[in-house]
């Protein structure tokens, strides 16, 4: 008699907009669940996207309160990276009921001056203010005096914040709000590390210093080969015409001169062209749309994909937005340097991409260092301008830059 498998079956959200809380808590392991009561508290203000996802988690037992939510400084950032899912399985029936699930922090709530309904205002405390009211419930002579002075100090500092709020107010009247707020985000992300592939430096082979798996996945590898087929055959008056149609960017239509004979290494070839043309196409854009971002013609998979790697979640005109902010933009151009080597046995012409790209001389030339590529200079094809060339080689060439300089790069 044959036996019957079990099977599962996903079911999304267990209610419209919501996922099943999954806890974990910071002072130890819950023996007994029977024991605790939980609650769960979600944002009224559905019209906005962020805040309607608000939720705060409240477990009631006999000794303590704990509470747990999934914004604020507390929050985890793993639910950001990763998915979590809840499974009920019927032992009847053998099937499983998957749910999408969110994984919540319980941390104890010790302060009894915290009302019941304003558990956000205690979650908001920031970690020196928590301390000050522990060493005024719990703290030595000696703590207290010390808290009395610090306060004491900040009162004096009134006046010199006074007068920074003020400067402040004018300069927001004079730049305006949006500007400062793009600058700020800007600034968040200055860490170089975070728009260049990844670097593996103790690679043997140039090949292996920038994967080329990093760069296109082996899925958007195989979307490609459909698109990438109209550069397969092409001839000199087709190449010709699409110059002067504008269709595609100059280093596609250089190397399309030169495609190789080999029909494997022809089509490897044309694939990588063609995703090249893609991100100096995204690279131009400044709002970008989820679907379909880069025409119909581009494949699902690579749009996608595209889209949450190389631009910024932005909130304006009531929704969220995907912006290729000024640090996407670096990245764009890091990967598009990376995958040019590639095509270019590992040595490419920074000129012809820096003009694609739509950018300044120094600022292609900084990230080519960044990514350790050695810069040597040639003359062009006309023999009358400097093109700059950038070669990946052994042993990788270090350039110290201090620290502003890296942050100008990743701006």
């Amino acid at each position: 008699m044959e036996e019957e498998g079990a099977r599962w079956c996903y079911r999304g959200d267990p209610q419209e907009g919501q996922s099943a809380p999954l806890v974990q808590f910071t002072n130890g392991k819950l023996k007994r669940a029977e024991n605790m009561s939980f609650t769960l508290y979600r944002n009224k203000d559905t019209s906005n996207p962020r805040k309607k996802q608000k939720v705060i988690l409240n477990a009631e037992t006999d000794r303590l309160s704990y509470v747990g939510n999934n914004f604020g400084p507390g929050a985890l950032k793993c639910n950001t990276l990763c998915r979590y899912y809840v499974g009920v399985l019927d032992k009847n029936s053998g099937q499983m009921e998957v749910y999408n699930a969110e994984l919540f922090n319980m941390q104890p709530l010790v302060s009894d001056n915290v009302a019941d309904d304003d558990l956000s205002e205690y979650l908001t405390k920031s970690y020196r203010e928590k301390v000050d009211l522990c060493i005024e419930a719990f703290g030595t002579k000696k703590q207290k005096k010390a808290l009395n002075s610090r306060r004491m100090n900040e009162v004096g500092k009134e006046v010199v914040h006074k007068a920074v709020v003020k400067a402040a107010e004018e300069i927001i009247e004079t730049k305006g709000v949006d500007a400062l707020v793009n600058d700020a985000a800007e600034n968040v992300k200055g860490d170089v590390s975070l728009v260049l592939p990844p670097c593996h430096e103790d690679a043997k082979k140039p090949e292996d210093v920038y994967r080329f798996e990093d760069i296109i996945s082996p899925a958007e590898y195989e979307a490609l080969q459909a698109p990438a087929a109209v550069f397969m055959n092409l001839t000199s008056e087709e190449i010709l015409k699409m110059a002067e149609e504008k269709g595609y960017c100059s280093f596609v239509l250089d190397e399309l001169k030169s495609m190789p004979m080999n029909e494997k290494s022809r089509d490897h070839k044309a694939r990588c062209l063609w995703y090249l043309d893609c991100l100096v196409k995204l690279s131009s854009q400044r709002m970008v749309k989820k679907k379909q971002a880069l025409g119909p013609e581009c494949p699902d998979v690579i749009s996608s994909r595209l889209v949450k790697t190389f631009t910024a979640l932005s909130y304006g005109n009531g929704r969220i937005q995907n912006q290729v902010s000024a640090s996407m933009k670096t990245k764009i151009t890091a990967y598009t340097i990376a995958l040019a080597l590639h095509i270019n046995n590992f040595q490419t012409d920074l000129t012809v991409l820096q003009r694609d790209l739509k950018l300044r001389d120094s600022r292609i030339l900084d990230i080519a260092k960044a990514m350790r590529l050695k810069i040597t200079k040639t003359k062009g094809l006309s023999g009358l301008d400097e093109h700059k060339i950038g070669t990946l080689s052994f042993p990788l060439p270090v350039y110290k830059m201090p620290a502003n300089h890296r942050r100008r790069i990743a701006r």
